[in-house]
Order: structure tokens, then sequence, then C-alpha cells
């Protein structure tokens, strides 16, 4: 069930907000009235998601990029507020994955996870900021239980989400006498979504997650979706440098033991 917010008259950026959980946040912010505008590797993805947020808020746009691409970003970001009020909300949540030992990938491999996890979020704040809101404007960056609980074969994710949530903290300090919040989610193991399905790929793996968290249930993507309206919204105003864990429990109670034991099915 999604949370109450208002933000009608509110425009709203998500990068990589064309599916999973990026794109529940995308759906939360336009059920709630914003305007939103949404940033993806894929022309396609681009273009459905637009069509489903026009039919739940009051506009969407869509963007084609790659946030490795500062310049492309850049762009993006420059055509959208060509003569428009500035973005109340930024989140940033362009992610790669894939289940590997550190021993059986490559350079390029580990540097591609880097690159749109953390470089990505980098390029996409960096770019962002001329266009905020400031005073007020509420940026959130999508980070992960790997940025504080280790996991096997998720040594880049691991990486790139830490420094995530270090940059999150710290454009809290540089920002904040701008007045613009910054945070950074961390979702749990999130149902019918991209990451679930390749960190999570059978019934028992399933089942072995499910019961490692405290609510024993997985989430939805729109209940990340109610929290970064939350932290977007005015009854969050004095809340900036914070890393939320939504995520039922499970970095407290077992998602570092959930993951061995997935790593030692992968590994049979």
């Amino acid at each position: 069930m999604q949370a109450t917010f208002d933000f009608t008259g509110r425009r709203v950026f998500v990068f990589g907000g064309t599916s999973g959980i990026n794109l529940g946040i995308a759906r939360a912010f336009a059920q709630a009235g914003a305007s939103v505008a949404v940033a993806s590797r894929l022309q396609d993805k681009v273009d459905a998601a637009v069509a489903e947020l026009s039919e739940l808020g009051p506009s969407a746009a869509g963007y084609a990029l790659d946030v490795r691409d500062a310049e492309a970003v850049a762009a993006a970001l420059a055509k959208h507020q060509d003569g428009a009020p500035p973005l109340d909300v930024l989140v940033s949540g362009a992610a790669g994955n894939f289940p590997a030992f550190a021993n059986d990938m490559s350079p390029n491999g580990f540097k591609s996870v880097v690159d749109i996890d953390l470089l990505g979020t980098f390029n996409v704040l960096r770019a962002a900021f001329p266009h905020l809101a400031k005073p007020g404007a509420s940026v959130i960056n999508i980070s992960a239980p790997q940025a504080f609980v280790a996991m096997p074969m998720q040594s880049h994710v691991c990486a790139a989400k830490a420094g995530v949530d270090m940059l999150t903290r710290t454009l809290a300090l540089e920002w904040g006498a701008a007045g613009v919040r910054i945070n950074s989610i961390s979702p749990g193991p999130i149902a019918d979504t991209e990451g679930f399905r390749r960190l999570i790929p059978t019934e028992k793996i399933a089942e072995q997650a499910r019961r490692s968290v405290p609510l024993n249930r997985f989430g939805a993507a729109e209940e990340i979706g109610n929290a970064a309206l939350f932290l977007s919204s005015d009854a969050a105003a004095y809340i900036s440098g914070v890393v939320l864990p939504v995520d039922g429990g499970w970095s407290v109670a077992g998602a570092g033991a959930a993951a061995l034991a997935m790593s030692q099915h992968a590994a049979r």
C-alpha cells in the first residue's frame, strides 16, 4: 500500500527509473502528484516507463543514456531543465550486478559495476546540482546491503555501494549549506526485480533467503517508493546523510548468512 504524501507541483528525476525498484520509486512519485522524468540505457524501456508514468501522474519524460557517460547525463538534465523550475527530488539508482567470485571475475567486470554504480552516481549528482531547488531539494541514492554486509560473489557490488554510501555522507556535508539534503536507501530482497532473479535464482535459495528476513517475507518495490516519498517529504526536513535500510531487518539478522548459502549453492 502506498503511503500518503502530496508532491503536487514538484519535479522529480529518477535515474535508472525504467525498471525494478527505481520504477517503483518513479511510480510512487507520479501517484503522489509529481511530474516525473526517468533515464536509463534502453530506449524501449524508457518509452514504456514514460507511457506508464503518464497514466499515473500529471506528466512524464524520459531519456536514453548511460550514467557512465558524464556528458550524456549533463546534456539530458540540461535539456529537461531548459526553462523549467528546479528539480525538487533527484534519485540516482542505476546499477549493475552479476554473481561471481572475485577469483573468477575479470578486471573489466569489476570495473564495469564500479563505473555504473559509483562513478555513475557521481556523474548524476555532479551534473544535477546546478538544477536542484536550493534550499529544499532532496537527493536519494539507491544503495544495497552489500555496502556494509560482506557477501560472497559480490565483491564488486560491495566495493561500489560502500563508495556510494560514503559519497552520500560526504555530499551531505558539502551540500548542506545550500539546503540540499542527501540520503541513501538500502533495499533488502525485493521480489519481482532483476536483481532478485539474478541473486535468488531458485525456489530453494528463495526459501533460505526468506527465512533470513525477520519479517519473514520479501519486500515490494512500492515499499522502497514509500521510503523515498518520506525522505523527500517535509516530514524528513531535518534528515540528511542517512543510509536507511528498508529490508525487513535482513541486514541485522542474516544477510551474510543467506548470501553464503547462496554462494555455496552456486559453487556446486
